[in-house]
């Protein structure tokens, strides 16, 4: 069978490397693992994987450190596997340019699901953004910015359809509050994070069938918002 994707492990924990070389490997992935932050950065450099998996609490430099140096120099998916819990650990690591955060100990099932998100990001990313994305009845056509719900067009505010326009194109990622509001709004409105969910609550009564369980349009509870295009 083909393999799906290259993917660099990173982390200090023998026990951890050898559940995803055992996981990862019977799923057909390629598997390369790394032990400190400094041999991730190297291999990264040297191997260009698809999908990096990084912890955070690594031997000699930060999982943190590491997200910020990689992203000096590619986009490559990198979800955070880490103890860590707190949401403030999970927003840093988003802000510096982590895709996704999943904590240990973690079930097999979401692991790979994970990935799979990763590495539509990564096709998405190789092309560029799908100018019409298209999730259940909701189809977003970015280039016209028209918006399609249940076969009727649907009227946004010029605030509106760019607040969507950014969750689209990063459909199925966590995005933070702070990077939601500083691309929509501009960085004078990082904090306003309730002004964000006032708009959030626009967007989900017009475009969910459900406002009170939305499908498309997820919180992330004090993280920011997902996007779902697979439901």
């Amino acid at each position: 069978m083909t393999t799906l994707a290259h993917v660099l492990v990173i982390d200090d924990e023998l026990q951890i490397l050898r559940l995803m070389r055992t996981i990862l490997g019977a799923h057909h992935y390629r598997v390369t693992v790394a032990h400190t932050g400094e041999e991730g950065l190297a291999l990264a450099a040297a191997e260009h994987p698809d999908i990096i998996i990084l912890d955070l609490g690594l031997p000699d430099i930060d999982g943190i450190q590491v997200c910020e140096q990689l992203r000096l120099w590619t986009q490559v998916p990198i979800i955070i596997l880490s103890v860590r819990s707190e949401e403030g650990d999970k927003v840093l690591a988003l802000d510096k340019g982590a895709d996704d955060y999943l904590v240990k100990p973690f079930g097999t099932e979401e692991l790979l699901a994970r990935l799979r998100v990763a590495q539509r990001h990564l096709a998405t990313s190789k092309g560029g953004p799908e100018p019409v994305v298209v999730a259940g009845d909701l189809t977003i056509d970015l280039a016209r910015y028209i918006v399609m719900f249940a076969g009727e067009e649907v009227k946004l505010t010029a605030t509106e359809f760019k607040l969507l326009a950014h969750l689209a194109s990063h459909a199925n990622r966590v995005l933070t509050h702070q990077n939601i509001l500083n691309n929509v709004w501009g960085p004078e409105y990082r904090d306003n994070v309730e002004y964000l969910r006032v708009f959030m609550s626009q967007l989900r009564k017009k475009l969910e069938a459900d406002p009170k369980q939305p499908v498309h349009l997820i919180s992330e509870p004090g993280i920011g918002y997902r996007f779902i295009t697979d439901t």
